[in-house]
């Protein structure tokens, strides 16, 4: 396997989108979990997470808050979950990630008495290798000293570790399978192209994640603030392809990678208003995330026919104004603009 170890009114649904959960799903069809950004919990929409389907097979990408609940809600079947992917460690893109394991690999799961078939396979971040500066100067304390910045599989060894009483107990009381032989994890390799936490998305190609009988999976490093590695996915299948930005400002990378693909799910922000937020905060999050108002450009230069914006937040109106972001996400744009919302199944 390779590779593994740019920038309030309802929204009607386009052709082949539906909201409904049937349980039957076309050869390609993407799923919206989640589209909520950032930490703080939104009673009204779920965290950041996906989910494209596959001639039958479920691959998730990131595990937002509540992404396992989404996931029986959209009438996925947790046995066909094949990979996740996971674009970078931030809290509200992993925050529902071991549940997939810890629960819904405990016993079979009430909507279809299904439970994950074997070993998931996981691909995501490596260790960051260091820390940054505090944004904006000073000391900051740091948490777990001895290992601060660890990647997708001291995450998961950590969570095996923190939840080990409720294992050990249920794998003696009810007979559940040991959670440790669920995920598969795989930490993704970089390209030598000098990236570090210091240097975090330099200039790159696409690069090979894996590639199985459904799927053949690329990446690119692209630029989160100080946080590395962050990737952006693309999925390549006979059907079609979808390429997802994770969190990221505007670069050359995504569009490379995203050149072609059927859909681009990309995140974006709004910030244009009267914002409540002290001025460093808002250079924080230009370095970070998308503009909603340049976001069309980078899908126009890409030659997608569809951008499809998740991990939405705005910082002006609450909630957001869906024909507004509409509008400006079609600025620069020729295609088709869809605002996600909660479980969205767009066929492709």
């Amino acid at each position: 396997m390779a590779g593994v170890s740019a920038c309030s009114g309802a929204q009607p649904a386009a052709t082949g989108e539906t909201a409904a959960a049937t349980g039957e799903f076309g050869p390609l069809e993407l799923v919206l979990l989640g589209t909520e950004a950032g930490p703080p919990v939104e009673p009204t929409a779920a965290g950041i997470s996906s989910a494209l389907v596959v001639d039958g097979a479920t691959y998730v990408i990131d595990c937002g808050r509540s992404s396992t609940t989404q996931y029986a809600r959209s009438g996925l079947r947790f046995d066909s979950l094949r990979s996740i992917f996971i674009t970078h460690l931030h809290a509200d893109h992993v925050a529902d990630y071991y549940n997939y394991f810890l629960l819904a690999g405990a016993g079979p799961n009430i909507q279809f008495k299904d439970v994950l078939a074997g070993p998931v396979d996981v691909y995501g971040p490596g260790p960051a290798g260091g820390l940054g500066p505090k944004f904006g100067g000073g000391e900051v304390a740091t948490v777990a000293p001895e290992d601060p910045t660890p990647g997708i599989a001291g995450l998961t060894q950590k969570c095996h570790e923190a939840f080990a009483y409720s294992t050990n107990s249920f794998m003696r009381d009810t007979g559940i399978r040991d959670v440790r032989s669920l995920a598969k994890v795989h930490e993704i390799d970089l390209p030598d192209v000098g990236a570090s936490f210091e240097n975090t998305s330099p200039a790159m190609d696409p690069f090979p994640v894996m590639e199985d009988d459904r799927v053949k999976v690329s990446a690119v490093l692209v630029p989160h603030g100080p946080v590395f590695p962050s990737f952006a996915f693309r999925f390549d299948t006979a059907h079609g392809s979808v390429t997802f930005s994770g969190d990221t400002t505007c670069t050359d990378n995504l569009v490379k990678l995203a050149r072609g693909s059927g859909i681009l799910v990309h995140e974006a922000i709004n910030l244009r208003g009267k914002v409540n937020l002290p001025p460093v905060a808002i250079d924080h999050m230009l370095q970070s995330h998308v503009e909603v108002q340049k976001v069309g450009t980078i899908a126009q230069r890409a030659g997608v026919p569809k951008l499809v914006l998740s991990h939405l937040i705005d910082f002006v109106t609450t909630p957001l104004n869906r024909e507004q972001w509409h509008d400006w996400a079609s600025q620069n744009y020729d295609g088709e603009v869809v605002i996600g919302t909660e479980l969205q199944r767009i066929r492709l």
